[in-house]
């Protein structure tokens, strides 16, 4: 989340069904082994945006997600962690190949915006969760 309480998110496609759109998502990734959550969470936001994040603080949040991509079964464990940063452009440069090929784009969002939209956004419930955890608070619809 930015200085201002913008949310980057991502947007992906999933290229086995095309038909089912796109979808916007937080950035992150899976654990590699011997990465604490942490760690995983470190590498993961400068893998995708460019940026290095030194304190986490503590997860906010926690969910459990089964889902189909490219034709395979997912069960994971997610953990999300709020982190504000200067708003900044993105550097893709540490995207993997699987990443480009998936991923049509990216843009910070506004409370107001995310409570109006009626494109898919996960984890589902994003900015009522925001909310909860007063990530918005002092800044004020925008």
């Amino acid at each position: 989340m930015d200085l201002e309480a913008r949310v980057l998110l991502f947007s992906c496609t999933d290229p086995a069904r095309p038909e089912d759109g796109h979808w916007w998502f937080t950035p992150g990734g899976g654990v590699e082994d011997g990465e604490s959550v942490q760690d995983a969470a470190r590498r993961e936001a400068f893998e995708e945006t460019g940026l290095v994040v030194a304190d986490l603080g503590p997860p906010v949040h926690r969910r459990h997600a089964s889902f189909d991509f490219e034709g395979v079964h997912y069960e994971q464990d997610d953990v999300f962690f709020l982190v504000r940063v200067e708003r900044h452009l993105v550097d893709d440069r540490a995207w993997t190949d699987d990443e480009r090929r998936v991923m049509t784009g990216h843009r910070w969002w506004s409370e107001a915006e995310l409570a109006a939209t009626d494109e898919t956004v996960y984890p589902i419930g994003l900015v009522d969760l925001l909310r909860e955890i007063g990530a918005f608070e002092g800044h004020g619809p925008t």
